[in-house]
């Protein structure tokens, strides 16, 4: 197994990724023993459904969930991960909240690894849930992320 990342490392990553980086999120905790990630993500405009409405539109929702969920398993294996599949069920809408994202690794395995994330608005209200494989092993000559 890889050495485990950081939270320091995990922000380099995220600052390093153009995308990730626009997406600004923020590491909270990571806690090896219960294998979860915690993440902030502000609310952005560039994010809203509709201008002006303070409503999370549900695009950056999978993508702060898919990233999340690939670096709740690429901290225990040192890098991240390509995703194999993804889903999300939006429970209620997310409007005008920053959100917290937990990310707890359910499977980690030689070839893949499962994540489940909970996505939260401020006030504690369980707000989407997402799954998602990725592939465990680098395949040969992928550059590490």
């Amino acid at each position: 197994m890889s050495q485990q990342l950081t939270v320091a490392q995990i922000d380099t990553i995220f600052q390093n990724s153009p995308f990730i980086h626009w997406l600004n999120l923020r590491v909270d905790e990571v806690n090896y023993a219960a294998e979860t990630l915690t993440v902030t993500a502000p609310m952005r405009a560039e994010f809203e459904r509709k201008a002006g409405s303070g409503q999370w539109h549900g695009g950056p929702l999978a993508s702060i969930i898919d990233t999340v969920g690939d670096f709740a398993l690429g901290m225990l294996l040192g890098q991240g991960l390509p995703t194999i599949n993804f889903r999300v069920d939006y429970l209620r809408p997310a409007i005008d909240t920053d959100l917290q994202v937990v990310a707890r690794v359910r499977r980690l395995g030689r070839s893949v690894g499962v994540a489940d994330v909970d996505v939260f608005n401020q006030q504690g209200q369980l707000l989407a849930i997402g799954r998602a494989s990725y592939a465990t092993t680098v395949i040969s000559g992928e550059k590490k992320s």
